[in-house]
């Protein structure tokens, strides 16, 4: 999965969660949460399985080998998928982070989300970590 898309994924997980938080908060939630667990898990499990189902990479493990062959193959594996999703993660959290403490009120953190996503979609953040 290529970085941008991945970015984006983050960012639908991020609205995602804060519309089912609004929601619960205005009373509206019925108890069933995406995945389908009636209020049990994360509101956005769905979305977040989805999103690690699509990006990570299937492991061929040899029958015989041994836990730190085991531990390095999956390291290997996953480190780089990983390690993408963090950084989207970092990515949102930070956009979030700089337009509050420079305490704008203009924008709302879905509209910082939302310009995030259009930045992404323009090549913005196509190279880097």
């Amino acid at each position: 999965m290529e970085r941008a898309e991945v970015l984006k994924r983050v960012i639908g997980i991020l609205t995602d969660a804060q519309d089912i938080r609004r929601a619960a908060e205005a009373g509206e939630a019925d108890g069933n949460g995406e995945d389908g667990q009636d209020g049990a898990g994360p509101p956005t499990a769905g979305v977040a399985t989805l999103l690690l189902n699509e990006m990570l990479p299937s492991i061929r493990v040899p029958a015989d080998a041994s836990p730190q062959q085991v531990a390095a193959l999956v390291a290997e594996a996953l480190g780089p998928a990983l390690h993408t999703m963090v950084s989207g993660f970092s990515l949102a959290f930070t956009s979030l982070a700089m337009v509050h403490d420079s305490g704008r009120t203009d924008i709302s953190s879905i509209g910082v989300l939302q310009e995030l996503a259009l930045e992404i979609e323009a090549g913005t953040y196509d190279e880097g970590p």
